[in-house]
């Protein structure tokens, strides 16, 4: 590490200590930093630097803004925030709202002034947001005035006095945009180290309770210079569009940081429904889409209903989805309708980024793809030791980013060895591509068997009463646990021990009978984080709570 530039040096006394550490791999050219590096400054500036700045930069349904407008109002943000607020280097400031040029230029000024970011989801609740303010002593919040409500209820319960400063409120006299008005232009980058923490994310909490993910200014723009270049050979004219909020490491990458690392634009979406998505597609011209396997589900369900149009989608040149397995149904269905194919990845909060992706060129329906330019991935056991083609183990990734969970235990667990446990299962076959089973707490293991959860929900999914699934272990007394099958069935089906019968059937009949779900029922949503990933752990406590309930009534029975 060089001279860190933080003042409030808070996020890296609470850093793992270097043993337990990944293995970085930082040897490549397109990743040779310097050692003092400010990431904001890298993304921004360099296209004023350029004389590009009268370029479209963020797309907006209120307006488009130049990379000049961003640029003067990130200097005037981050004026702001040290000259009234009194922000030093290391200072953690907590973000909140949908995706808008506001959000964005926010978002830049913090890591401009030397800050650490902290973006949160635009519908977390006051608790939620008063843990994350408690867990990294946050004092000041840029929020969206359309979500003031649970940030001020937060703020009263937090543990410290906490400044919240309203954006997106032009007529507010305390508003940020009326008082950066009266700033002078121009802010000279903090000088940041490379290895200065430039980002804490939170994880979205599939597993529980959400962890403190810190990243530095040179991940940021490692992330950048690495997938989206050899992936999908992104240039300055592309038009990157999608519905992941940017406070989520799919959204940060793919609305934020490749668009402009490679200065082009972006379109931010405040209301990212699949309708608005279309609508933004043809209005600018999308090159790029980035969104989640729902996403492109329900403008599947659009497209079949006649309510969108194939012609939507023709400027696009790469669909890219994340955040869930993609099932094969959507990705044939989505070619068989638009002649595009969606390229699948994997990627977590602890690597910023996706570590695994299909390879355009080689496209194969089912596979979650090969490890991306910089990464290096392996499919190991309980030991750590790489296990042969065809079985199925624990996905382990080295590269440019990883894991440093701030003043937390689970470190321990992620990194092993050196290398980055993402907590996924897969199988690599003979030709180098990983094929997703679930989490790897999401394994089945049944009368001796290992069975695969996502494999049945992928043939569930083909039946035409299901909407959508869940298959998790549900406690039993003679195999120790059975596949669950948890089903919110299509508008119009009738749930009952006739379709239950039926989904069985349906699902002996495609695969190996043992693998069938032995228990199924019906809900009318399944639990999904903030980011849209079903909660199965939800799904397993809830079966665990049934089964005590049951043996504690099945005791009372026999006292009385």
């Amino acid at each position: 590490m060089v001279g860190t530039a933080h003042i409030d040096t808070f996020a890296r006394d609470r850093l793992p200590p270097s043993g337990l550490w990944p293995e970085f791999l930082l040897n490549r050219p397109e990743i040779s930093y310097p050692a003092r590096l400010n990431a904001a400054a890298e993304l921004v500036d360099t296209w004023i630097a350029a004389g590009r700045g009268e370029r479209p930069c963020l797309l907006h349904r209120d307006g488009d803004w130049s990379y000049a407008r961003l640029a003067d109002t990130v200097d005037r943000i981050a004026r702001l925030l040290t000259e009234d607020h009194g922000l030093v280097p290391g200072n953690r400031v907590l973000l909140r709202g949908p995706n808008t040029p506001m959000l964005a230029a926010c978002w830049l000024a913090v890591i401009k002034a030397g800050g650490i970011a902290v973006a949160t989801m635009p519908l977390l609740r006051s608790a939620e947001l008063a843990f994350i303010v408690d867990r990294v002593r946050i004092r000041i919040a840029l929020c969206d005035g359309a979500y003031l409500e649970d940030m001020e209820r937060a703020a009263e319960d937090v543990n410290g006095p906490l400044t919240v400063v309203p954006f997106n409120r032009a007529d507010d006299p305390q508003g940020l945009e009326a008082r950066i008005a009266a700033k002078e232009p121009g802010f000279t980058a903090v000088d940041t180290a490379a290895d200065d923490v430039a980002v804490i994310a939170f994880t979205s909490g599939t597993t529980g309770h959400p962890k403190a993910t810190a990243h530095f200014h040179r991940d940021l723009l490692a992330v950048a210079d690495l997938s989206p270049r050899s992936q999908l050979s992104t240039t300055g004219d592309d038009v990157f569009c999608g519905t992941p909020s940017i406070a989520f490491a799919y959204g940060l990458g793919g609305l934020l940081l490749f668009p402009l690392r490679v200065g082009a634009a972006t379109v931010l979406l405040d209301r990212p429904t699949p309708e608005r998505l279309a609508t933004a597609i043809v209005r600018h011209r999308a090159t790029l889409c980035f969104t989640v396997p729902t996403v492109y589900r329900a403008m599947l369900a659009r497209l079949d209903e006649g309510t969108l149009e194939a012609a939507s989608f023709a400027s696009l040149r790469a669909c890219i989805s994340a955040g869930e397995p993609l099932p094969v149904t959507a990705f044939d269905a989505w070619y068989r309708f638009t002649g595009l194919t969606i390229l699948d990845t994997l990627g977590t909060t602890e690597m910023l980024n996706c570590v695994l992706a299909t390879p355009p060129d080689a496209v194969r329906p089912g596979a979650t793809g090969k490890p991306v330019a910089g990464y290096e991935c392996r499919v190991v056991d309980e030991d750590g030791h790489p296990v042969p083609a065809g079985q199925i183990g624990r996905l382990a990734v080295r590269g440019p980013t990883g894991c440093r969970y701030l003043d937390d235990p689970r470190q321990r667990a992620y990194v092993q060895d050196g290398w980055n446990l993402t907590g996924d299962a897969f199988h690599m076959d003979e030709d180098g591509y990983f094929w997703y089973h679930g989490r790897t707490d999401d394994l089945i293991v049944s009368g001796g068997y290992k069975i695969s959860g996502l494999e049945i929900e992928d043939v569930l999914l083909h039946h035409d009463a299901v909407e959508e699934c869940a298959v998790v272990a549900a406690p039993d007394p003679m195999r120790g646990t059975i596949p669950k099958a948890f089903v919110v069935i299509r508008h119009g089906v009738h749930p009952g021990p006739g379709l239950t019968e039926d989904l069985q059937e349906f699902v002996k009949r495609r695969i190996a009978p043992y693998k069938y779900p032995r228990a199924v029922e019906f809900l009318e949503a399944l639990p999904r984080t903030e980011t849209g990933k079903i909660q199965r752990y939800k799904l397993r406590d809830r079966e665990c709570r049934r089964i005590q309930e049951d043996a504690r009534l099945e005791e009372a029975s026999r006292v009385g």
